[in-house]
């Protein structure tokens, strides 16, 4: 039933918004899903959000979410982002959205959260955007409309920035959050560190 979920959810975002192009070019990860008898943009996103979530190893590799056979929201999406480059489509965005983690957008961390008395963590999430509205890959228990309301900032980034820029962009906006919540007793490894656990957890789902 959660998978069939995840694949209502993908077409959705195809009906709504309508982005689809043929898969042209001869470049690497084109050539990748053509090999897999992928020929479309809409086939080959409906392939990539039913593959796991796990995190990739070798993230910084174009081809580790093929290579694992599942990926995090941002190889995932990074993948997708590529794959239009290649093929001439610029008018996708790859987006990171820094939001709040809780136990409603996020049920399965309600326990760990609990353990350190957070309400909720900033957390960094991975997804497209075409003309304004979200689309999302990741295969996780995401729901559009449950994450925007607790949106608290995002910006546009290149496929080979979801690594250490990513990262320092979130450790900054954490650092931030933690100077203004001086009741949050949490140091920045501290918090860096519940926050590595609440993916664990996410990684296991």
């Amino acid at each position: 039933m959660f998978i069939c979920l995840l694949i209502s959810t993908c077409i959705n975002h195809f009906e709504m918004h309508e982005l689809n192009f043929k898969i042209l070019s001869d470049a690497l990860i084109s050539s990748s899903f053509r090999h897999l008898g992928i020929l479309t943009f809409q086939e080959a996103a409906q392939y990539i959000c039913n593959l796991p979530y796990k995190r990739n190893v070798f993230k910084d590799n174009v081809l580790c979410v093929f290579d694992d056979g599942g990926g995090t929201c941002s190889t995932k999406h990074a993948l997708l982002k590529t794959l239009a480059i290649e093929n001439n489509v610029n008018e996708l965005q790859l987006i990171v959205g820094i939001f709040r983690m809780n136990p409603f957008n996020t049920p399965q961390i309600s326990s760990c959260l609990e353990n350190y008395h957070l309400s909720y963590i900033p957390e960094a999430h991975c997804y497209l955007k075409y003309n304004h509205k979200i689309l999302d890959f990741t295969g996780v228990s995401f729901l559009e409309k449950k994450f925007i309301v607790d949106l608290l900032d995002e910006f546009e980034i290149a496929p080979h920035q979801i690594s250490d820029y990513k990262i320092a962009r979130h450790q900054n906006f954490l650092s931030n959050w933690l100077n203004e919540h001086r009741e949050i007793s949490y140091s920045m490894e501290e918090i860096w560190k519940i926050r590595e656990e609440c993916i664990k957890i996410l990684s296991k789902v």
